[in-house]
């Protein structure tokens, strides 16, 4: 009786929780423009000072792509005030961690740490912004670490080339149309003034936001972001210029090879709205409904029942300009990838034509109540979101607003949504296939 009393508190908890979530910020801008976002939480010392960048790949010169990428990793090799290889080590020294990420239209840089090394990590970011070298030797450095990176992660990794391959044959002009890790050519053949036109151009200021979330006294947190980031010159302007993909009207098929590979894939991507859109979320929920995960329509059905699946997947790709949503899989035995690709048409005709059931409606918006408090479980997590929602959706406090668009999407929503851009004739049709098969 005292377990199923417990287990009952426990539930009544956690829902409470869900629905009592509260991310309490505030945000201001630096007269240089930089954007700077607060979260105190005092609950645990811990702190996680964060700057993200308004970069990308789509930035790039399309004759000189990776460069985005590049620079994550060359924003480490060191600054006027802190030598090369001594930039973890001045981290893992007072118990922090810290990373990088970057994808089509941003950069991001962090560092957890205990909240007495706060000023640590404002330091590092600051330094990061305002001296660092972009000099002959870190450049060579990271050419050979970011050319291993793709060897490993493209080249020589089972299906690694996919997302290049779509991405190319999603897009014609828009920037989006070549890989985050873009061209070994294009970074081995740029120049020392080439990486530094980008940084002076793009790694500015008033391109970034700053967030530091945890165990902080907001005054003081004020008084050190301007110490170390307001002197910082403002960059210029960044001039962006929009750039409208024609639509897709007739499928288009591609084929690519591999060597690293025995078992064929087939994978379809649907060009999507930009990730801030109301529609984008109605696909996100298609996106969770048909392909993630094992509880999955099209798992349960292809993998669990059918049994002519070796694997079902799904790639949403969400960002700024055009979301896209990947789905595919990997065929057993004797079955095709053709029997795969009429399974995965025959469940997208179902939800275009008729209602998900109210049990299947209930249970995606079960996950998604689970997926949101997940998201900002930790504070890192906090500073991320905090972050991508002011960046990238032009509204920071979808921390805390964000599931109620989630909960506003209708059964009938989600039909008309997937009738709209889930169509055959809109999609790339992608075979990735064995290499010994090139010649049939």
């Amino acid at each position: 009786m005292k377990r199923y009393l417990l287990s009952a508190i426990l539930t009544f908890s956690s829902f409470g929780f869900l629905f009592a979530q509260q991310v309490v910020f505030e945000e201001y801008d630096l007269d240089n423009g930089l954007h700077v976002i607060l979260h105190q939480d005092n609950s645990a010392p811990v702190v996680t000072t964060s700057v993200m960048y308004h970069v990308g790949s789509k930035d790039e010169n399309p004759e000189k792509t990776g460069f985005a990428h590049f620079f994550e990793h060359l924003l480490f090799e060191g600054t006027k005030n802190i030598k090369r290889g001594e930039w973890d080590k001045i981290v893992s020294s007072v118990g922090g961690g810290n990373n990088a990420n970057t994808f089509l239209d941003r950069t991001y840089y962090y560092e957890t740490f205990p909240s007495n090394s706060l000023e640590t990590g404002l330091w590092l970011e600051s330094e990061r912004l305002m001296h660092p070298i972009i000099g002959q030797i870190g450049v060579d450095t990271q050419k050979e670490v970011v050319q291993e990176e793709r060897r490993s992660r493209v080249d020589n990794s089972p299906y690694g080339a996919f997302f290049e391959v779509l991405l190319k044959n999603l897009y014609t002009k828009h920037p989006y149309r070549w890989g985050v890790i873009g061209s070994m050519d294009h970074i081995a053949s740029a120049t020392l003034d080439d990486f530094k036109k980008f940084n002076e151009t793009f790694y500015v200021p008033n391109n970034a936001v700053l967030v530091v979330a945890g165990d902080i006294d907001s005054a003081k947190t004020k008084s050190m972001i301007q110490d170390y980031f307001g002197p910082i010159p403002r960059g210029a302007d960044i001039k962006r210029t929009t750039i409208i993909e024609d639509p897709i009207v007739n499928t288009k098929k591609a084929v690519h090879y591999d060597s690293n590979i025995q078992i064929p894939a087939i994978l379809l991507a649907y060009r999507t709205p930009g990730q801030a859109e109301r529609e984008a979320y109605v696909v996100d929920m298609i996106s969770t409904y048909l392909s993630d995960g094992e509880s999955s329509k099209l798992y349960k059905k292809l993998v669990d029942e059918k049994k002519i699946a070796l694997q079902i997947f799904s790639v949403p790709i969400n960002a700024e300009d055009y979301s896209c949503y990947v789905v595919g899989g990997l065929p057993v035995g004797e079955n095709s990838i053709q029997d795969i690709k009429n399974e995965i048409d025959a469940e997208i005709l179902k939800i275009q034509s008729e209602l998900i059931s109210e049990k299947d409606y209930q249970k995606l918006q079960n996950k998604f109540e689970n997926n949101f408090v997940n998201a900002n479980s930790s504070i890192s997590g906090i500073a991320n979101s905090l972050a991508e929602n002011y960046m990238l959706r032009d509204n920071t406090n979808l921390i805390n607003t964000e599931i109620e668009i989630y909960r506003s999407i209708t059964r009938e929503e989600i039909m008309e949504v997937a009738k709209k851009y889930l169509k055959v004739n809109q999609r790339v049709e992608l075979e990735y296939l064995p290499e010994q098969n090139e010649a049939n």
